[in-house]
């Protein structure tokens, strides 16, 4: 005789509860063979659904031994049993167990996704499968638009979507009037006639009357198992409809699987809309935090460091007194026109020029501004990196003759000229000094200067008509290219200090102060998002609730999954994207937020801008995925571990 199909030996399964160990099954021996069609029957609480479940793989023996085609269930993984029930048995339940958003074609669809069949292939044969059973108009229906008879068809449907070799029916007409429950009846007569193993379970049992062979359990034992055929049925076609092969790989992640999920995520979000936006309003925050902040950051960084490449990085600056604060700098008179010469002779200097700078009141017609007159030598404006628009600067006749001449910048052409062409040779007053406009300088990038009226005349003519005194307050050294800036303000410091015959003075090094200003902006700027980042982990635990709250209103769904065929890591792979999923949607409205609040502080002032840069998005979308992955897992995990019998019984 040839082995049969399911065999149980000796299996019992015991429960554990608060008053105890309750024994569910005891020491059930069973033979069924491929071909067969077994009623199970029994009262309420003998076991029936129990033994259902150990069965189709759902749930294990605590003893004894369950053979499928002679393989010990006890030794498969949680894996191999989730593809033993996808590859081998149907379910068919008597709440029909439908997902609510996926229509006729996709519910019976769901095993083959699973089974790693290309999504044109599967929904073929899913319609094949239900125009079959009589559903042909209802294809695209939702299980709520469903009778309950046509539910229990779509199914029977989704049970054959993966061959259905082994057919497990949980009191398939217990929901149904009675001519739905004949039709339902009569689908099952006609796939066990086509060669499918049916095994229904049933307290009726007029209808049990019905099936070939009939096994009663009472107290979790088996008292009856009548009309067992002598000559045991031999397997033919399974079905008249191919169930499509998904070839080779079956326990490998497949695409179809992601696309699945990620249509799931989505409808699982769309169903609970307002949940979903206050879960991703703190990732919105986050992101949004840490883009702005990243781009405020850069803003100011870029702004002080375009400051000071106005200047440039080659200047050495030379100032009065021991350092900034010294009481005793206003009384040092060292600074003078040899140091200059001095300066200019070494070979490092590219340029050098003194500046002795204060306000006065510029006048010309009926305008009367004040003005910030500063003193300069030949080299004022290619030391400050200025550019003349019109006219000439400064040369060594004028500073020799003190000459009464001035070059006015942009501001001071606009405010007394109103940027007549003509402005080179008018005479202005510089306090009470008239001067030949020689020069006009352009647009300063710098945000002081571009707000001050400033004017430049000979160093010489300010020390004896304006000032009346011959010092300089500094001394700007503008250091030849390739040379190092470290070294030539040591340089500067000794040749000076000779001069001077002590150190009365001190540098800075505009290099040095680029890179310190530079490396502590982006110190501050780490701070800042390290301090956003907060508000990414509140928004993350908040995801972690609502995905935790998924779980727990999907459990159903989950058991589902788990019973046509999905393994812990296909659950796993779901709620992984939903979380991902709500965590990306919130980091690009952050993204979006963060763009729109550096438009307005672009509106708001024109002397600084927030400077987005696509390594921040990038950081940004990296952080809402991570998020996502970080937070989502623990509640994946959870949804992944779930036992399919607990799953289902679940409301």
């Amino acid at each position: 005789m040839r082995e049969a199909l399911l065999a149980l030996d000796t299996v019992s399964r015991r429960f554990l509860s608060g008053a105890g160990a309750v024994d569910v099954l005891q020491a059930v021996t069973l033979r069924i063979h491929a071909g067969e069609m077994v009623a199970i029957v029994g009262a309420s609480g003998s076991g029936k659904s129990t033994l259902m479940n150990l069965l189709g793989c759902l749930d294990r023996p605590t003893s004894g031994q369950y053979r499928v085609d002679g393989v010990d269930v006890s030794t498969l993984s949680p894996d191999a049993l989730a593809r033993l029930r996808r590859e081998h048995f149907g379910f068919v339940f008597q709440r029909y167990h439908l997902l609510p958003h996926l229509d006729a074609v996709d519910n019976v669809a769901m095993p083959a996704v699973y089974a790693g069949v290309a999504r044109e292939a599967r929904r073929v044969r899913a319609r094949a499968l239900l125009v079959r059973l009589g559903l042909r108009a209802q294809l695209t229906q939702r299980p709520s638009q469903l009778s309950g008879g046509q539910q229990q068809r779509v199914s029977i449907a989704r049970a054959l979507m993966n061959g259905g070799a082994v057919i497990l029916a949980d009191e398939p007409t217990g929901a149904l009037d009675h001519h739905s429950g004949q039709e339902v009846m009569t689908i099952l007569h006609e796939l066990n006639q086509a060669g499918h193993t049916v095994i229904i379970v049933t307290h009726d049992r007029q209808l049990a009357a019905q099936a070939g062979r009939v096994v009663e359990l009472r107290d979790g034992k088996v008292v009856s198992d009548g009309a067992a055929p002598s000559v045991i049925p031999q397997a033919v076609a399974v079905d008249t409809i191919a169930a499509v092969d998904s070839g080779a790989g079956q326990d490998s992640l497949r695409w179809g699987q992601v696309v699945d999920a990620f249509k799931m995520a989505l409808f699982a979000l769309g169903a609970n809309r307002l949940r979903s936006a206050l879960t991703m309003l703190g990732i919105v925050i986050g992101i949004a935090s840490v883009v702005s902040i990243v781009a405020l950051g850069n803003g100011a960084r870029e702004a002080m460091l375009k400051e000071i490449r106005t200047i440039g990085t080659n200047a050495i600056f030379v100032y009065r007194g021991r350092d900034w604060g010294d009481d005793k700098a206003d009384s040092i008179r060292t600074l003078l026109p040899a140091d200059l010469a001095a300066l200019s002779a070494e070979p490092y200097v590219d340029s050098v020029t003194p500046e002795t700078s204060s306000t006065v009141r510029l006048r010309w017609g009926n305008t009367d501004v004040d003005a910030w007159a500063m003193g300069g030598g030949e080299d004022v404006f290619r030391v400050m990196n200025r550019t003349l628009v019109l006219g000439r600067g400064f040369n060594a006749d004028d500073l020799r003759r003190q000459s009464q001449v001035v070059v006015i910048d942009h501001n001071a052409w606009r405010k007394l000229f109103g940027l007549r062409a003509d402005v080179l040779g008018q005479v202005v007053l510089i306090g009470s000094m008239p001067a030949e406009v020689i020069g006009v300088v352009g647009k300063s990038s710098d945000r002081w200067s571009s707000k001050q009226i400033q004017v430049w005349l000979p160093y010489s003519t300010v020390a004896s008509r304006v000032f009346g005194r011959l010092y300089f307050d500094s001394l700007t050294v503008r250091i030849r290219d390739g040379v190092s800036m470290d070294l030539a303000e040591r340089q500067v410091a000794r040749l000076l200090t000779q001069l001077h015959g002590e150190k009365d003075f001190f540098t800075q090094n505009m290099d040095a102060v680029f890179k310190s200003i530079n490396n502590v902006t982006r110190m501050l700027s780490l701070f800042l998002v390290l301090v956003a980042t907060i508000s990414l982990i509140v928004g993350g635990v908040g995801v972690m609730n609502i995905m935790l709250v998924s779980v727990s209103e999907r459990t159903r769904e989950i058991g589902i999954r788990m019973a046509v065929g999905a393994r812990q890591r296909d659950v796993m792979l779901q709620f992984l994207i939903e979380a991902i999923l709500v965590c990306l949607a919130g980091g690009a409205v952050g993204i979006l937020l963060a763009l729109g609040i550096g438009g307005v502080v672009s509106l708001m002032t024109e002397s600084f801008e927030m400077l987005f840069s696509a390594g921040a998005v990038l950081l940004a979308v990296g952080c809402a995925a991570g998020i996502g992955v970080t937070f989502g897992f623990w509640p994946a995990r959870n949804a992944a571990r779930l036992d399919p019998v607990v799953a289902l019984a679940r409301e």
